[in-house]
């Protein structure tokens, strides 16, 4: 296999990417093989594929291989991951690299999913972890490495950006011209000013993103940005046939797409997905057809909605003047055109939201009574279900809030209202598994063993302070004491032994043994034969056969009344030579 030339900037763009002007961006669970050749076949000249995991991209076989789906056809085309990981960045484009002509690093995505990953536009700060990632992937990768990103909201830092990102190896940058808070409801429009200062102030190619809904928006986006080429997303998905400028009939792209489905099987969520965006304006009239749609479980079973729309649009399209607009769109609804986003006013916005009942909110009257809105919905949808609990009858309301409260609350509240309340007084609810007295209770129990150790440790710590040598009374050392300790608790004869003072009723070098234990002397070395010898080992010259040193012992008698003191001994029997002491002798 040949190896391929790596091309870098414009001359990467002018020859593997064809002067790519007309690109269709990565969509999650959008941009799949048989929509990329769709869009292809009507004007699209480049196309990314969906934003993939580098993670499980490298990781899972299973994924790796219903993520790159792809076909000679498919060509150019670049692959883009999220991730937040040099590493893990390269070993998933080691894996791409053979089956596209560019990686793309997601820089863009706003979504909250990506801000628990920390990946997408939440990166967009941390531009040491960014420099790592597209400088790993342009050092160690046979094929350019791009990005995809949003913009700050100020121009200058996005271009400080944008040329960080081109120092690190990135040789195309797509530029969304939206900030990563500028999603849902607060999308607004994109700032084209923005795109064009990173174009006039980086050297490699640009291209364009946002608020480009037909062909028209695509000239002018660039005759004023002068960017190379010019991205779409969801004016993509509502007209596959926006780069040629055509308006068709939506039955015409949506059995174009079943066909390609059909040779190129794909997920069942993606087709789903596909056809409520392309018949989106005309199930807002044929709503029955809306849930048939979303209730679909099978490939057939949603070609079947599809054949049926198409069925009764016809019928309406081939009435008089049926070609006039309608419900406020440029044309017919089963014409394919863009969608554009309701743009009220923030605070009509927040009043709506406001007012609006909760999502769990009960139908308190009628029918429905007892069941939420989405219990509502199902029922509709499956009309032999029973969504009220076991027979019990409608949910008792919560005293505070309307939502179902627990059967054995001890405040008789649902659970979020419940747990604001045992919180305040400090009270347990095992129905909701709420334990706040009892957790309180466990961590003064846990406070006051942890204080307890702390005394103990304080304690054990003042006993084992070393002796003050100016001081006799304290010169006892841990050794005798231990030893006075043990002769304390022996009982002989039946009665206590009292332990003598140190210095009495011992060796003069070493302390009292008994038949129990024995205590070898901390002025004495052990030689290694296993004699005790003094403080300095005897000096014996080459060829001397000197005897072992003496060695003396004392044993406590087992009757208790003498304390046998031996002499030393060399190698004799200790009970040969031995005398005795009273025992109140030695103790006086």
């Amino acid at each position: 296999m040949a190896v391929r030339q790596k091309l870098e900037g414009y001359e990467f763009w002018q020859e593997t990417l064809k002067k790519a002007r007309y690109v269709v961006a990565p969509m999650v669970d959008q941009s799949e093989l048989p929509w990329r050749l769709l869009s292809r076949r009507h004007g699209c000249q480049l196309a990314y594929t969906p934003m993939f995991h580098a993670a499980l991209f490298s990781r899972e076989e299973t994924y790796f291989r219903d993520a790159m789906q792809t076909c000679p056809e498919d060509r150019p085309l670049i692959v883009q991951f999220c991730a937040n990981d040099p590493n893990t960045l390269v070993q998933a484009a080691l894996l791409a690299q053979d089956h596209c002509d560019a990686i793309d690093l997601n820089l863009g995505c706003p979504q909250s999913i990506a801000r628990r990953g920390h990946y997408g536009a939440f990166l967009q700060d941390d531009w040491d972890l960014l420099q790592r990632m597209v400088s790993a992937v342009h050092e160690r990768c046979s094929v350019p490495v791009t990005c995809k990103i949003r913009v700050f909201t100020d121009k200058q830092r996005t271009v400080e950006y944008a040329q960080m990102l081109e120092k690190a190896g990135c040789q195309l940058l797509t530029v969304h011209g939206r900030t990563k808070e500028q999603k849902g409801s607060l999308t607004g429009m994109a700032s084209w000013e923005h795109i064009k200062a990173v174009k006039d102030n980086v050297k490699i190619p640009v291209f364009a993103n946002g608020n480009i809904l037909s062909l028209q928006d695509v000239e002018r986006c660039i005759e004023e940005t002068g960017v190379d080429g010019v991205m779409t997303a969801e004016g993509n998905l509502h007209n596959p046939a926006l780069f040629e400028g055509r308006n068709t009939p939506v039955w015409e792209m949506a059995d174009e797409y079943i066909q390609l489905v059909r040779e190129n099987p794909c997920q069942l969520s993606a087709v789903r997905g596909h056809l409520f965006k392309l018949w989106h304006h005309s199930l807002q009239i044929h709503t029955d057809m809306r849930t048939a749609l979303a209730q679909g479980k099978t490939f057939e079973s949603l070609v079947t909605v599809s054949e049926e729309m198409k069925k009764r649009c016809q019928e309406e399209a081939s009435k008089p003047g049926a070609d006039q607009p309608t419900n406020g769109l440029p044309y017919p609804h089963w014409i394919c055109q863009p969608y554009i986003r309701p743009r009220g006013d923030q605070k009509e916005r927040e009043q709506a939201n406001k007012e609006r009942p909760p999502k769990r909110h009960l139908i308190q009257e009628g029918e429905h009574a007892g069941l939420s809105r989405n219990q509502i919905k199902r029922r509709i949808r499956y009309p032999h279900k029973n969504f009220l609990s076991k027979g019990l009858g409608p949910w008792i309301s919560c005293e505070k809030c309307g939502n179902p409260k627990g059967l054995n609350c001890v405040f008789n509240l649902c659970r979020a209202c419940c747990k604001v309340q045992a919180h305040a007084e400090n009270m347990d609810c095992p129905s909701h598994r709420l334990w706040f007295k009892s957790k309180e209770e466990r961590r003064k129990l846990w406070e006051a063993k942890k204080r307890q150790q702390e005394g103990n440790t304080s304690s054990e710590s003042e006993d084992k302070k070393l002796p003050d040598p100016d001081n006799p009374e304290t010169s006892a050392t841990k050794e005798e004491i231990s030893v006075a300790a043990q002769v304390d608790k022996c009982e002989l004869n039946g009665t206590d032994t009292k332990a003598s003072p140190p210095g009495e009723g011992t060796c003069d070098k070493g302390p009292v043994l008994t038949d129990k234990a024995s205590v070898v002397s901390p002025n004495h070395q052990q030689d290694p034969k296993g004699a005790e010898m003094g403080d300095k080992p005897p000096d014996i010259k080459n060829g001397d056969i000197q005897d072992p040193p003496p060695t003396k012992v004392c044993l406590l008698d087992a009757d208790c009344d003498t304390i046998v003191i031996c002499k030393d001994t060399v190698g004799e029997d200790v009970n040969e030579d031995t005398e005795a002491k009273p025992k109140s002798e030695v103790r006086a």
